[in-house]
């Protein structure tokens, strides 16, 4: 379920229906992914009295779940009952004027804020903690608001006079617009492991991103669940269309040497990037079913071959290296070095050694992996010192 995430327009429509339905608080959070105690929380907050009954008695369904009227089959007629509905488009409304008060500035001409500024500024002067400062002197403002106005410089200190502030990194932000609801239908962690379950698959292929720069360009990763084997692509931009085109080359790379993608690799796993939002044409495949599947939110360990795997290759590219100046030679490079170490999950062997037994090293060669003799297997920057 997703958390943390304000409800939209589209979620409380959902409610509504939910409630005429005369679903449970259960029920209705699991279609609209939030927790039933969000559901239950946002109906109570954002109860509507009809206007013509509100002199009337309390209905005895208002004193139950789901508190409200939306489900009453007398809601259109005249009962003598006070009547209270959840209206999906009202509590949009009530939502967006509570969202809009709490986020208005606060005036820099008011006499207030300059009083505010000089308890600050004097406090902070002293060496005391924001928060601290706040609760002596009951202002009515909070430390994310007075940090703000800092890094603004609404204030007359700046950040360089708080004592941790200044080595704050900036929150990362997404840019990518999140997946619809609607294209995950049918895509969530639970169906992928009944898919297996039913079609009694024991490999699936992982598939996530590793960035280099931010703004740079990024790696597109897949591996192999039952060996580890790890081959990538190069990305110049971390987008949906960018990897959809990848995806389409790989495809058409294995079909022009008379090899079946859908074959060796019929369900994919991948997490909730929004780079992964072309799932039509992630999953379009001429010779069978491909499947996409997503991770639940937050929840990187329900693919974490991939995750573990990341971890070679960042032995070698470590955080923070920018991928600017590296080619897909490169990449296939590090993938075959990192495929060519011996693991003791797999007994002494590699990744590479495993999945050229299942399939065959021509496969491998397509992908762009190779063999690395043991002894020459570098897991360092030195592999691609020249690069730097």
């Amino acid at each position: 379920m997703t958390k943390h995430k304000h409800l939209t327009l589209s979620d409380r429509n959902d409610i509504q229906l939910g409630l005429e339905r005369g679903e449970t608080f259960k029920a209705i959070g699991q279609t609209t992914l939030k927790d039933p105690t969000t559901v239950s929380k946002e109906v109570k907050h954002n109860r509507q009295v009809r206007s013509a009954t509100s002199d009337g008695l309390p209905c005895p369904l208002l004193y139950k779940d789901p508190f409200i009227y939306n489900e009453c089959p007398k809601r259109r007629l005249n009962c003598g009952y006070k009547k209270i509905f959840y209206l999906a488009k009202q509590a949009q409304i009530q939502y967006e004027q509570i969202l809009l008060e709490a986020r208005e500035g606060t005036s820099l001409n008011s006499q207030t804020f300059w009083e505010m500024d000089k308890v600050i500024s004097d406090g902070v002067k002293r060496g005391q903690h924001i928060y601290h400062i706040l609760k002596t002197h009951h202002l009515d403002v909070s430390s994310s608001t007075v940090y703000r106005h800092i890094r603004k410089g609404y204030l007359s200190i700046a950040p360089i006079d708080l004592a941790r502030a200044v080595k704050f990194k900036p929150r990362r932000k997404s840019t990518l617009p999140a997946i619809p609801k609607e294209a995950k239908k049918g895509r969530y962690y639970d169906d992928f492991q009944q898919y297996l379950t039913h079609s009694q698959l024991t490999s699936w292929l992982e598939m996530d991103t590793v960035m280099g720069r931010i703004g740079g360009k990024v790696l597109l990763t897949f591996n192999v669940s039952f060996c580890n084997f790890i081959f990538a692509r190069l990305l110049d931009i971390k987008t949906a269309l960018e990897v959809a085109k990848h995806f389409y080359v790989i495809k058409n790379t294995l079909y022009e040497a008379d090899r079946d993608f859908f074959e060796v690799f019929p369900v994919i796993l991948t997490d909730n990037g929004g780079e992964f939002a072309k799932v039509d044409d992630i999953e379009m495949d001429i010779r069978g079913e491909l499947k996409l599947f997503f991770c639940d939110p937050n929840h990187s360990d329900q693919k974490g071959r991939i995750e573990k795997n990341h971890t070679l290759i960042r032995d070698i590219l470590p955080k923070g290296t920018s991928f600017d100046h590296l080619t897909q030679d490169d990449i296939n490079l590090v993938c075959s070095h990192v495929n060519s170490v011996k693991r003791a999950a797999l007994n002494g062997k590699s990744a590479y050694e495993l999945f050229t037994f299942t399939y065959d090293e021509e496969l491998a060669n397509l992908l762009g992996v190779s063999l690395i003799p043991a002894e020459d297997v570098c897991q360092s920057p030195k592999l691609l010192q020249h690069k730097f």
